[in-house]
């Protein structure tokens, strides 16, 4: 594949081949007798986190296939899971696949149509929920028989469990054993940004390659996870990448702990100590705009400014050369100023950060650097079981998405669309053959949709094709830039650029609630305001502008955005998000036409939220 390495495609060789008598449920098993006593994960038990050894989880995965399979469940069976992240997730996933079986992912905030068309479209025969609410769902679909869906809370496990004791471990690693590399493993519902979610049907040997080939890039299995590591995973198990960093932790022997609730992050970061975590890069920039609001409140602006500027240069100076000693000094003399405080925030012991969903801002990434945590950027899809390239500790290029991880392979196509190809692409969409031909070329190309740009292997995202906006003028513009760099301001929560076949790029921006909250109080504001009250107010308006006219240094002045409208809520999951807190662009734009059409209309009293750009 070396004739690849060009600007025009890029491949790594494969580091890891994968056997046909292999399945993700190895890597656990395979410990039982290497290292049975191994803290594998940690669990919160009467407010402490507890360590599980690999002998206990296995153990619980044998009770609980054993449970399935005295159910009736049966090989290929597609089995529902739908909970918040925790470890009884992990537990019926690999109980699941133990039992010969298929998981079938819901997003714990699917509606009840979602619900019903993923547990109909998959032909799930059993469902594990985590509360009434979902279990509510799941009867209200009606696609599973009562007797067979079971509650992961209250001792449900237990009890499936126990109605299994005739059925011996012997019988059930006999359905694991025949468990191949190519048998079904899970099918991935897209979150769906546009139209019902799609089933992406993944492998064992998709998920192996994966967690395999991952573990042999370089300065990821032999420093950055390892089984001396710890992560804290929060992001929704049913999302692929979460998932698949559960496998690679467990393949690692890293210890997990499980957060299910985001109000809960905070905390248990502090509790746990990780190492590592898994993160969007909406964590990192709330990270960073909570400490320079902090640094402003208490009268140290300058000194913040001065530890940015000097995190970001150390950073940049690591990617040419090295950083000199007067560089070194500073940097050291920040780090017990202010860095320390920041990693103190993360738990005091977090070298590195894996960042994915959604692009990361670079000065951003490099300020994380700086500060002393390494953020590992990647870039895939569902239907590559999550990451397909990966700026990897020794040979990161913050600003791109990193080079094609072991095995993989990225194009550019003739229109700048990228192809991707390697032994972690999926094998379809399920019970769906034309979106896989759309999707899936005759030389095994996945045609992902997104545009890039390789420079000496490294990607770098430039857009979305069905997010491109062509403007009236016939400028192309892609919206992810300029909505990046805006969503890394202290006051924005989310942007959506618009514009097409529009006279100008505009931009519709919501608040984040919590620094709203602070900006009413340092303004003198009524604390009970809503944004609605206040989206006029000349001062907020003059803060949204200062951040717009930031952003707009980092694009064109035809890509520049020259109106917006303060939206009076924040978007949500389920309505304006995906799950994993991508923007359902078609669903705001119909959302909000009405604003849509005045911030295209004449200038007037209720458009003082607007400035032209200079020329």
């Amino acid at each position: 594949m070396s004739e690849l390495n060009s600007a025009a495609g890029w491949a790594t060789p494969v580091a890891y081949e994968v056997p046909e008598g292999v399945n993700a449920t190895d890597d656990v098993f395979d410990q039982v007798v290497s290292r049975p006593n191994h803290a594998l994960f940690a669990r919160k038990r009467d407010g402490v986190w507890a360590p599980v050894t690999v002998v206990e989880f296995a153990e619980q995965v044998v009770r609980l296939a054993a449970g399935l399979i005295a159910a009736g469940i049966r090989p290929g069976d597609r089995v529902a899971l739908m909970s918040a992240t925790r470890y009884e997730w992990v537990l019926c996933d690999f109980a699941i696949w133990s039992a010969g079986a298929v998981t079938v992912p819901v997003y714990e905030t699917s509606s009840a149509e979602q619900v019903a068309w993923i547990l109909r479209d998959s032909g799930a025969v059993a469902t594990f929920t985590e509360t009434d609410e979902h279990r509510a769902l799941v009867a209200l679909a009606g696609a599973v028989t009562p007797g067979r869906v079971w509650p992961m809370t209250d001792g449900g496990l237990a009890r499936l469990a126990a109605a299994g004791e005739a059925v011996t471990s012997a019988e059930v690693h006999q359905r694991r054993a025949a468990v191949r590399a190519t048998s079904v493993a899970t099918i991935v519902y897209t979150s769906g940004t546009t139209g019902r979610p799609k089933g992406c049907v993944l492998t064992h040997a998709n998920l192996v390659a994966e967690t395999r080939n991952v573990a042999l890039a370089d300065g990821v299995g032999d420093r950055s996870l390892t089984e001396r590591s710890s992560i804290l995973l929060f992001l929704p198990l049913a999302h692929v990448l979460a998932r698949s960093v559960q496998l690679a932790a467990i393949h690692a022997g890293a210890m997990t702990g499980h957060v299910g609730r985001i109000a809960d992050v905070t905390a248990e970061l502090a509790a746990f100590r990780p190492t590592i975590v898994l993160a969007v890069p909406r964590v990192f920039e709330k990270l960073y705009n909570t400490a320079e609001h902090r640094a402003a409140l208490a009268g140290h602006s300058r000194l913040f400014r001065a530890a940015e500027r000097v995190a970001v240069e150390h950073s940049r100076a690591l990617q040419s050369g090295g950083p000199g000693p007067l560089l070194r000094l500073r940097r050291w003399a920040f780090d017990r100023l202010v860095y320390a405080k920041l990693r103190a925030a993360m738990g005091g012991r977090v070298e590195y950060a894996i960042s994915g969903g959604a692009p990361l801002d670079a000065r951003l990434g490099h300020f994380m650097r700086g500060v002393g945590i390494t953020i590992l950027e990647g870039y895939g899809l569902t239907e590559t079981t999550a990451g397909h390239t990966l700026n990897l500790p020794d040979s990161q290029r913050i600003g791109s998405v990193g080079r094609p991880l072991p095995g993989c392979s990225v194009r550019v196509a003739a229109d700048g669309e990228l192809l991707l190809k390697g032994p972690n692409v999926f094998a379809g969409y399920w019970s769906d053959e034309r979106a896989t031909r759309e999707i899936l070329d005759e030389d095994g190309w996945l045609h992902s949709g997104d545009l890039g740009r390789l420079d000496d292997g490294y990607l770098t995202i430039t857009g979305r094709k069905k997010d491109l906006i062509v403007t009236a003028a016939g400028k192309n513009v892609a919206p992810a830039v300029i909505e990046a760099r805006l969503n890394a301001h202290w006051l924005i929560d989310q942007t959506v650029v618009v514009g097409d076949r529009r006279p100008f790029v505009g931009a519709f921006v919501t608040l984040d609630q919590d620094t709203f909250a602070d900006w009413k109080r340092e303004h003198d504001r009524p604390a009970t305001a809503t944004v609605a009250d206040l989206r006029d107010d000349p001062e907020l308006v003059a803060a949204v502008q200062a951040a717009i006219d930031d952003a707009n240094k980092a694009v064109s002045h035809a890509e520049a955005v020259k109106r917006f409208r303060v939206l009076t809520r924040p978007f949500q999951i389920g309505a304006e998000l995906t799950p994993t807190m991508k923007i359902k662009r078609q669903f705001v734009l119909a959302e909000y036409a009405a604003e849509l059409d005045a911030l295209y209309a004449a200038p007037s009293a209720a458009l003082r939220n607007e400035k032209r750009v200079a020329p």
